[in-house]
């Protein structure tokens, strides 16, 4: 098969719609990043909950993606997905704030909490599920590695933001304030999609039934040796790194003595490797093969977290915030050029009208074992401690490497050569 030219700079279709996109991504990856840390924090330190408890609040977080990515795929595939964006972060925003409200009046509760965190989840898996469909509409399926590399990108240096911003904010000010800032850069992302001018196709009704229409897109995914291999990668990965991370919060807080500040500053900094990543995909593709990039990646990721049980309170501040920088620095390297290529391979070998269902199968897959892990990891943190908890969980992320080194993607080259014949993706 022939190989694809190289993809010029000159003839990009990231334009003016796509810059606008890139800012709505932007914004909800900076918000998501604050309330990552800041919704545990409030549940701990203002409503005192247990390892448990945060674990079912994480637990809650991410239920969503189990119970209503299949339907939601099917919704983005028979409607435009710019508005269901535009819905998605208004609704979100409108959450957030009135967790905000609670706080400050006193009449947060954690089971309160719970209930909106999952009414939060459910809006997010819309717009997750509507925004990597919409994706090829702004920026052509040509240009979809490049696109994903860039908007990864910008995800990964929220991540060195975010935390920090959150941390400052919850230790000047409070928890709630940092959940504030969170629901206005919801605000700008709706704002920011509302401006995009692209035309997008409507889809053309199939006639059939929803049920009908959702089993198309599993039976496509089980078909495709490459889409069960990611979601083998992506699912494995995700139920053990979770069940690591919502231990890590409290352990760090309760067992390593940081403050909020030190948390944020330890998340921030570990993001430079994810930045880092994210930019180094399209070089590192061409030059290694993707195959060799996710098998590299999957081992970088998950022996790096390993090193976490090993850090200990009887170290000083400065020696345990490095080590836990470098951590995460590498680990959020290789899950950042993973992402990329993962993302951009998934895109490739779906048709557009199937595309809303595929990537609803796989996050229902891939993300919804994360509610799995929350929970799990929540017990076994409260039954046997923190620092054994993230020890078992650890060692279960290394199952990782194992699945792709036996899968078809270790062989995989040059992903575009396995593309689909999807037709146009933007509207005549």
């Amino acid at each position: 098969m022939k190989r694809p030219a190289p993809i010029s700079h000159a003839s990009e279709r990231t334009g003016p719609d796509f810059a606008k996109f890139w800012v709505a991504q932007a914004a909800s990856s900076i918000g998501g990043q604050i309330s990552e840390l800041a919704v545990p924090l409030l549940a701990v330190l203002v409503l005192h909950a247990s390892a448990g408890e945060v674990g079912l609040l994480g637990a809650a977080r991410w239920v969503p993606f189990l119970l209503l990515a299949l339907p939601l795929g099917v919704l983005v595939d028979r409607r435009r997905r710019r508005p269901l964006l535009v819905t998605s972060d208004i609704a979100r925003a409108t959450l957030t704030i009135v967790v905000v409200a609670l706080a400050f009046s006193g009449l947060l509760t954690l089971p309160t909490l719970v209930v909106l965190v999952g009414a939060l989840g459910a809006f997010t898996v819309l717009f997750e599920v509507s925004y990597q469909s919409f994706l090829p509409t702004v920026a052509g399926r040509e240009h979809l590695e490049r696109a994903n590399g860039r908007l990864q990108a910008t995800a990964s240096a929220a991540e060195i933001g975010g935390p920090g911003l959150a941390g400052l904010l919850i230790q000047a000010l409070s928890a709630p304030w940092a959940l504030l800032t969170h629901a206005a850069t919801y605000v700008v992302s709706a704002v920011a999609l509302l401006g995009i001018s692209t035309p997008e196709r409507h889809p053309v009704p199939t006639g059939r039934s929803a049920l009908r229409d959702l089993a198309d897109g599993l039976r496509f995914v089980q078909r495709d040796r490459y889409l069960v291999s990611l979601v083998g990668f992506a699912g494995i990965y995700n139920l053990f790194a979770q069940w690591v991370m919502v231990l890590f919060t409290v352990h760090a807080v309760r067992e390593l003595d940081l403050t909020a500040g030190q948390l944020g500053l330890v998340f921030s900094l570990g993001a430079i490797g994810a930045v880092l990543g994210a930019a180094a995909a399209p070089v590192s593709v061409r030059r290694l093969g993707a195959g060799f990039v996710m098998v590299g990646c999957a081992a970088a990721e998950c022996l790096a977290l390993a090193a976490l049980p090993v850090v200990d309170a009887s170290w000083t501040a400065p020696v345990v915030v490095t080590v836990l920088v470098v951590v995460f620095a590498i680990n959020g390297a290789g899950t950042s050029l993973s992402s990329v290529v993962a993302l951009t391979l998934r895109q490739l070998r779906t048709p557009d009208d199937l595309l809303g269902r595929v990537n609803a199968t796989m996050r229902w897959l891939s993300y919804g074992v994360i509610a799995i892990g929350a929970a799990v990891g929540g017990i076994v943190g409260e039954s046997l401690g923190t620092r054994t908890g993230i020890a078992l969980g650890c060692a279960g992320t290394l199952l990782t490497v194992v699945w792709v080194a036996a899968s078809p993607l270790r062989k995989v080259g040059d992903p575009r050569l396995l593309a689909t014949h999807a037709g146009p993706d933007r509207a005549s």
